[in-house]
Formats: C-alpha cells, sequence, structure tokens
C-alpha cells in the first residue's frame, strides 16, 4: 500500500503560494507586454491621421459652383448654392421624400449657401454628377438616382441621401472636414 503524503508545514505552504504568486504575475507581466504592441499596431499610423481632417479655402468657389476635394479617401463636394437652389431645396414637403430631412437639417444656420456632403450614392458607391437630372442637383450616371439642391434622394434606387460629413466653418472662407 501507498503512505499518505505528509502534510505539508505552515513554512511550505507560505512558501507555495509565494512562488504561485510570483509565477502568475510574471505570466501577467510577460503577457500584457507582448499584447501591448500587438494592440499599438491596430491604430492609424501618422500619414492616416494627418487626413483624419482636412481644410479647405472656399472664397475661389463662386456661387453656383462646386469644388470637390478629398477627405479620407472619399470625394467631398462643396456646392456654393444660389438663392434659387436655396428656396427649392427649403420648400420642398418632407412626405415627398424618401430619407426625410429638411433642408436646414443639412447646412449650417447663417450659411445656408455652403452644402457640403460626402460624393458618394447612397446606392452602389458611384460618383454623382452635379447639375444634372430633374431636380438640378446630382444625377448618378450608373442607376439613375436624382438628388436634389439640398442632396436629397428623390428619384432611383438610392436608399438614403447624400451624407453629410461632420464639418466647420473655422472662418467666412474657410472650413475644417473632420
Amino acid at each position: 500500500m501507498s503512505e499518505l503524503p505528509k502534510s505539508e508545514s505552515p513554512r511550505d505552504e507560505s512558501r507555495r503560494k509565494l512562488l504561485t504568486t510570483t509565477a502568475y504575475s510574471a505570466a501577467g507581466i510577460g503577457a500584457a507586454c507582448a499584447i501591448l504592441p500587438f494592440i499599438d499596431s491596430m491604430n492609424p499610423s501618422s500619414d492616416v491621421q494627418a487626413l483624419a481632417s482636412v481644410e479647405v479655402d472656399i472664397s475661389n468657389i463662386r456661387i453656383g459652383e462646386e469644388k470637390k476635394v478629398m477627405w479620407r479617401g472619399k470625394p467631398i463636394f462643396i456646392k456654393h448654392r444660389t438663392a434659387e437652389e436655396i428656396a427649392a431645396a427649403q420648400k420642398v414637403e418632407l412626405a415627398e421624400l424618401r430619407d426625410p430631412q429638411t433642408d436646414s437639417d443639412r447646412v449650417k444656420s447663417g450659411k445656408e449657401e455652403w452644402l457640403i456632403t460626402i460624393g458618394i450614392c447612397t446606392h452602389l458607391g458611384c460618383i454623382p454628377i452635379m447639375g444634372q437630372g430633374e431636380f438640378n442637383g446630382w444625377f448618378c450616371p450608373c442607376h439613375g438616382s436624382q438628388y436634389d439642391t439640398s442632396a436629397r434622394i428623390r428619384k432611383g434606387p438610392a436608399p438614403k441621401n447624400l451624407e453629410i460629413p461632420p464639418y466647420e466653418f473655422l472662418s467666412d472662407t474657410k472650413i475644417k472636414i473632420g
């Protein structure tokens, strides 16, 4: 027959607890040191962070014209709307819209003449053409979606309005997108 192990002395038990705690602590620190570089590698690189926002001079965009800039790899349309385009956008009944938004929800208060939108059709990602279609806004040549002068979907397969990026006016002639 085999003998039962002798009970450990309190000193041995204390020593075992200390070694176990030390081993677990060392393993935890080692795991953290191994994981931190991996987590850091998921942060955007400095060139990507530099493109997180873009400042645009809008002083050279005449009334009725549009400027296209790139932000985060997406085309941004900056439209200097005419009084007629603003009036047409403001008088549209929300019941007529597939994705109801008022014109005032899509522009900054006091700067209604400026419409800044992401220039990607919400149907399949094509680039719409300005000043085309029945609503004198944007027309997507891929599948025929038509947007009005506030970049709201009015006709065609696109399910949503053109998106509005986060932006702010730094001055009367400069905006910051992003």
